[in-house]
Formats: structure tokens, sequence, C-alpha cells
């Protein structure tokens, strides 16, 4: 990877770890149900002056905002709002690659390697060693558990997003742009009947500049400029070359929530975020490692 495009592969990786921290500020002012759809409306209203209109079929549209946009994204701001550390979420998000894996296997009927299932395991380990530290009080287990949920939503977006491509349809930047006008509907839906119109109106006519900083981030810098680069990756260089870099993301979130929003992580959690990030490791170079073990030696 070149030096120009090795500054662009950090700059994905501080924003999309960052990303945690500003979705922490944003629910200072916003319920979780209108920062999910004002997000994804600023992205829709912005998106499609600058690209095109994706052929996907709608159904398909659908399906992938519903579960890669709405669904994760209602439980992932959801446990960040009923006690889910900033930083611990962009770990415990990375789950979706577990999912990920098992919904290939039961959905399409994908073969899974050894090492995956080793990967699966030592990964799940370390959630359940993050998952049971109860004595510290910054993390809590309804946040524990819809991130997890929020894993399984992107995982199951994932598995959209392989369907729609090997259909021969759309699956890139214009598709999450377009699909964006999706998610506003069930996310304000969902506000009004659990928040209350008064709510959904203060909230809206009480926008402070914090809040609008904070959905210019989510959806310019994390979704519109982060996606587009990393689509841009993709394009010049192997998936295994670019897959990788995803593992930086929660090491970013977890500095980040320290610094900025005093976060702790106790000696426990960081116990499972280092078996957690093995296992990922593990599932992301595995195959790479066995093929050079079995090559001959000369």
């Amino acid at each position: 990877m070149i030096r120009k495009d090795m500054f662009l592969a950090l700059f994905i990786i501080v924003a999309w770890g960052f990303n945690f921290i500003v979705m922490r500020w944003g629910l200072d002012e916003l319920t979780p149900m209108m920062l999910g759809g004002l997000r994804f409306l600023v992205i829709g209203l912005i998106g499609c002056f600058f690209f095109a209109r994706p052929k996907t079929p709608l159904l398909w549209c659908i399906g992938y905002a519903l579960a890669l946009n709405f669904g994760q994204f209602a439980f992932l701001f959801s446990a960040i709002s009923f006690g889910m550390p900033a930083g611990l979420a962009s770990l415990v998000l990375q789950s979706q690659a577990i999912f990920t894996l098992l919904f290939a296997v039961l959905l399409l009927k994908e073969a899974v390697r050894p090492y995956q299932v080793l990967a699966i395991g030592i990964a799940i380990g370390g959630l359940a060693v993050i998952g049971s530290d109860n004595d510290n009080a910054t993390m809590t287990a309804l946040g524990f558990g819809l991130t997890l949920a929020a894993g399984s939503s992107w995982a199951l977006g994932n598995i959209i997003t392989k369907t729609i491509s090997r259909k021969g349809y759309e699956a890139n930047l214009n598709l999450i742009v377009w699909s964006s006008w999706i998610p506003p509907i069930p996310f304000f839906l969902c506000a009004y009947f659990i928040d209350g119109g008064d709510v959904m109106w203060n909230n809206i006519v009480n926008l402070s500049w914090k809040s609008i900083g904070t959905l210019a981030y989510l959806s310019l810098f994390a979704t519109l400029a982060g996606y587009g680069l990393w689509s841009y990756l993709l394009s010049k260089y192997p998936a295994a070359t670019v897959a990788p870099l995803t593992l930086g993301v929660p090491v970013v979130g977890l500095t980040s929530a320290e610094f900025f929003l005093s976060e702790t992580v106790s000696t426990i959690q960081w116990m499972g975020i280092l078996i957690v990030l093995l296992g990922l490791m593990l599932n992301t170079f595995g195959g790479r490692w066995l093929k050079k073990l079995s090559q001959p030696t000369t």
C-alpha cells in the first residue's frame, strides 16, 4: 500500500473509532431513535446529489436498510444510552464477525474451516469475560446485550449485502446513500411510540450546534467519507489487505473514550478485550497463516 493510501486507511480507522465518542455526545441531547432517524435523513438528503441511484430492486434495498442501518444503530444507540460505555461498544460491536460467519453457515450454507471455529470460540470466550464483570459499574447488562444485538444486525446486513452482490446488483456506496431514505421511517415511528411526539418536537426545535456537529460527523465523515474511501481501497487492493484494518477501530475507540469521556476499563475487561482481538485476528489471518505453514521449506 502506497504512502498516500496508508494515510487514507489511517483516516478511516480514526474516523470510525472516534465515531463512538461522537455517538455518546449526540445522545446527550437526542434520543437514540431521533439520532438514528436524523442521521440517515442527512445522508439521504446530501448524498442523493452526488451518488447515482442504484439499480438494486426495492425489496433488497429495504432488507439491507432495515438490517444494516435501522437494526444495527437502533440497538447500538440504545445500548450506549442504556449504559454501554462507548469505548467497549466499539469492541463488542466487532462481534459482527462472529455472527456473520454463523449466519453464512446457516443461511448461505457456506463451509466453515476449523480455524474459524476456533476463532469463534476464542472471541465468544472473550465476550463472556467482558460481560461477566459485574463489579464494573460503568457497563450494564442491558447495554452489553443491546450491543450484541447491534452486532447481529450488522452481520445480517452483511449477509444481505453478499446476496445482493451474488445476484449481480449494486452493493456499494450508491446503495448506502439511497437506502438511507428508508431507516428514518422506522426510526421516527419508534421515536413517536417510545419517546412521544412532544419529545420528538423538542429534539428538533432545540437542535443545538453540538447536535448538528454530531449529525454532520456521523453522516459526512463516518459514512460518506469513511465508506467512500473504504470502497476506494477495496477497489485498489486485495480484500485480505484492507479488511484487517478494521481491527484498529476498537483500539481507537477504547483509547479515545478514555481520553475524551474518562471511561475506565477494568482489568478483567482488558483480559476479555485481548481475547476477543485474538479471536478476530485468527479469523482474519488464520487462512493466510495456515497457507504459509503448509508451504514446503527450502
